[in-house]
């Protein structure tokens, strides 16, 4: 098995293990043990510890350990961004749950100008136009709206909208959606919103708005994602030594 894919079954497993609370002192074993654990390489673990580091999820203190942050366990964001895929299937947890996804339309149109500008798209080139409902313990968090050229995924189905659409697209092109530009925001919530969030008229919505990159460069997809208040959190976490 590529250490591609041995490093992110390690890394999505630790970070589910240190969600359900599986290291109560903290610490984690050090990376000869979890490399006979999970028999892979040191290679694939020190990998995977990287991205949790670079995450804030764990930080290393020099001569005692690697250690869970207290802070991110206490205060955790609902979206992770691990740099491999940014899907939300991937991406967003809450109380380390994945969200279902609800279908509201996916339509087929000629691109606009504004499109084709972000998209990297020829006059009279067509995109999908997807909007699906994030749900959480049957609660719906989350409207994403989405363009992505057809011609990259020339075969996508409604079937297909039901999982990941980047797990699709990655099965399918060859390569993974590894880049992001995107903007956060909020605003006042239209009723768009209100309908599909249960939201207030005087309830304003988190906005999550950008651009996907194939690991080449290619634009994959622009749009948002709009999110209830009550679940937006964002963390960030920044190094000043390099590590």
């Amino acid at each position: 098995m590529p250490e591609e894919v041995l490093y992110m079954k390690v890394l999505g497993d630790l970070k589910d293990r240190i969600y359900s609370g599986e290291f109560p002192n903290l610490k984690l074993p050090d990376e000869r043990s979890l490399a006979s654990s999970y028999e892979v390489s040191r290679s694939s673990i020190k990998r995977a510890l990287n991205v949790l580091a670079q995450q804030g999820i764990i930080f290393k203190k020099r001569g005692s350990g690697t250690f869970v942050n207290p802070l991110y366990l206490k205060n955790q964001s609902m979206f992770h961004s691990i740099g491999n895929n940014l899907g939300v299937s991937d991406s967003y947890r809450f109380n380390g749950e994945s969200p279902a996804i609800e279908l509201l339309s996916f339509e087929t149109e000629q691109a606009d100008e504004e499109t084709r500008l972000a998209l990297f798209l020829e006059d009279g080139e067509e995109v999908y136009r997807i909007k699906r409902l994030r749900k959480l313990q049957d609660q719906a968090f989350m409207i994403e709206n989405a363009l992505v050229p057809i011609k990259l995924l020339p075969a996508l189905t409604a079937e297909d909208l039901g999982h990941s659409m980047f797990h699709y697209a990655e099965e399918t092109t060859k390569k993974a959606v590894t880049k992001s530009f995107m903007t956060v925001t909020v605003e006042p919530s239209s009723q768009d919103d209100r309908d599909h969030l249960a939201l207030s008229e005087v309830e304003p919505v988190g906005v999550m708005a950008g651009i996907y990159f194939l690991d080449d460069g290619t634009p994959f997809e622009v749009g948002s994602m709009r999110v209830h208040y009550k679940y937006m959190r964002y963390n960030s976490f920044v190094s000043l030594d390099g590590e």
